[in-house]
């Protein structure tokens, strides 16, 4: 399962690197890549929604959407 979660604040390496360290560590998460041009985080694996979110606003930034790819 893939997913694409919409992060508007995104706006650096140092923003990527956060977002990545989170959500990497969570259960079913097999792979997780910032863009920070397009400011959207893919997540691939079973990981919940709910989950990943959390992670990424746990780092300090917003997610204003998803959608499985």
């Amino acid at each position: 399962m893939t997913r694409v979660y919409s992060v508007p604040n995104i706006s650096c390496e140092h923003c990527k690197q956060s977002i990545e360290g989170a959500v990497s560590k969570l259960d079913g998460v097999e792979s997780v890549v910032v863009d920070v041009e397009s400011r959207s985080v893919r997540v691939e694996g079973p990981a919940p929604d709910e989950h990943v979110e959390a992670a990424i606003q746990g780092a300090g930034y917003e997610v204003t959407g998803n959608r499985s790819t």
